[in-house]
């Protein structure tokens, strides 16, 4: 029979001035995930680089994030995450400024790849420091929840950001931004965050972290080049590498004493469907904000920063779906705010599958709100699950786990998702013999420019026709999905309060033995 575990120490002035400043550094991350892609013209201009070149430039910042989040969560569960956090805001606020100053594009591929690994250092730290720092259940609720707006503000932001910066100064303003948020979180996390470590974690074991990287790395790169057109079988390798190597990772793990990951975090089922679903949603979300942006901008015609803005009250109904969830989820079970925000969301996504290339910009903009506002509690209570059902002292660890869940899902959307849409495109468009339009909506964009009058009218208006059919089957994709999730989340997840996950005795983490 469950047991209800008691309110702890509640949070006061003091930890809730701390959350404000982890939150800056969450929210700054989400938004260079973003903003580097409007600058990508102007640092081609500058710094010429080669179009592979160019690819790195762009993804070694996102792939260094996933490959290091694991070691950096167990990092910080033994050396301390407080100090773990300082150090990655300390070096993410060096390579930012060496970044905005590069003069070749291997120092700038160098400097995105340094803020790649200070970033995995911030992400689980922030995390798992809320878990310390509101050891009150529903207090730690509201927390988390701050803490997810924070990141999914940040992406919706980063347009807006990117295209001020870009409009007054040079493409490095971009990374310079990093800066004085680094120096606040230097000044003021010593006095407002905690310090908090396993004092029987046991040694890195070092070849557990080399296992991660070579797992997890080749799998994210696989995923993000089998979305490119002319993928060839590399990324396919790649990915079963990956998949071959996670096999050994996960053997080692169950035969350390001190293990990377504590596979027995998965026996918990409310966790391990948390993580399912917190996948599959971010799968969705990442291929849908895809082609959302690109609609935006390539079939409305909207510029960078009038995109950016349209996708504000996508933003701001997660902020407020995200910060009602754990209210509602003291009063009415987790599972079903969850499963009923799913339910909104698979509406969004519904008149995403019915958009049409002619006018559609109100109907888009209401599906995405619809699709963020029901995305919302699954996020925030998610996380909290997660983190809520992990032992104190791993709490860094389910912390990582939580976010290399949402990378795998983002990257999985762009890829999967990705690739549905544009094959679609290609078997919708024909175009003109010897043109690239018929690669991607952009590339016919530029076709039509420089046709004359009606033709290139024309060649746009079949484009647009044709992107917005991949659109509608990635709608349809991802409203079934959505509709699967909510069931699985209500068949898989019990009713309980919120903040109570952890208890239940065929549900509850063994507590590891000290080494």
């Amino acid at each position: 029979m469950p047991t209800t575990i008691e309110p702890q120490h509640r949070a006061g002035p003091r930890e809730w001035l701390g959350l404000a400043v982890l939150a800056l550094p969450t929210l700054l991350l989400s938004i260079d995930m973003s903003v580097l892609h409007l600058a990508v013209p102007h640092i081609s201009e500058s710094l010429l680089p080669s179009a592979p070149q160019m690819l790195w430039i762009i993804d070694i910042y996102g792939f260094m994030i996933a490959g290091f989040l694991v070691t950096m969560g167990t990092l910080g569960d033994r050396i301390g995450r407080r100090r773990l956090l300082l150090i990655g805001a300390a070096a993410f606020g060096v390579a930012s400024v060496v970044a905005a100053y590069a003069d070749t594009p291997a120092m700038l591929i160098a400097s995105r790849a340094a803020l790649g690994v200070a970033g995995a250092t911030l992400m689980p730290s922030t995390l798992a420091l809320i878990s310390n720092m509101f050891q009150d259940a529903r207090q730690r609720g509201v927390a988390i929840a701050v803490w997810v707006t924070m990141f999914s503000v940040g992406v919706a932001l980063g347009p807006v950001v990117g295209g001020a910066l870009l409009e007054f100064f040079w493409w490095g303003s971009v990374f310079l931004l990093n800066v004085p948020i680094m120096a606040v979180l230097l000044v003021a996390g010593p006095r407002l965050l905690p310090e908090y470590r396993d004092a029987d974690a046991g040694r890195l074991d070092l070849a557990s972290v080399a296992l991660s990287l070579a797992a997890i790395l080749p799998i994210i790169f696989g995923l993000k080049e089998l979305a490119k057109d002319d993928a060839g079988p590399l990324p396919l390798l790649a990915v079963v590498v990956g998949l071959v190597v996670g096999v050994f990772f996960v053997r080692r793990q169950r035969a350390l004493a001190s293990p990377l990951i504590d596979l027995r975090l998965f026996r918990n089922r409310p966790l391990a469907t948390a993580l399912v679903a917190m996948l599959f949603s971010m799968l969705i979300a990442g291929g849908t904000y895809l082609f959302v942006t690109q609609y935006l901008q390539l079939v409305v015609g909207l510029s960078p920063l009038r995109a950016g803005l349209w996708l504000l009250p996508a933003a701001l109904a997660l902020i407020v779906t995200s910060m009602l969830s754990p209210v509602l989820a003291a009063k009415i079970a987790p599972a079903r705010v969850v499963a009923v925000g799913l339910a909104v969301s698979a509406v969004g996504h519904l008149m995403l599958a019915l958009l049409d290339s002619q006018g559609g910009l109100t109907q888009l903009v209401v599906g995405f709100l619809l699709v963020y506002a029901g995305g919302g509690p699954l996020i925030a209570l998610g996380t909290d699950i997660v983190v809520g059902s992990a032992p104190p002292e791993q709490a860094g660890s389910a912390s990582a786990v939580s976010e290399t869940s949402t990378e795998l899902g983002m990257a999985l959307g762009v890829a999967i998702l990705g690739s549905v849409g544009a094959i679609v495109y290609r078997s919708q468009f024909t175009a003109p013999e010897g043109s690239a339009a018929g690669d991607t909506l952009a590339a016919a964009v530029a076709a039509a420019q420089e046709l004359p009058g009606d033709a290139g009218a024309t060649l746009l208006a079949a484009a647009r026709d044709a992107f917005t059919g991949g659109l509608n089957l990635v709608g349809a994709i991802s409203t079934v999905i959505t509709v699967l999730l909510a069931v699985a989340v209500l068949a898989m997840v019990r009713d309980r309060p919120a903040g109570d996950v952890e208890a239940g005795a065929d549900d509850a983490v063994p507590a590891r033995a000290a080494s």
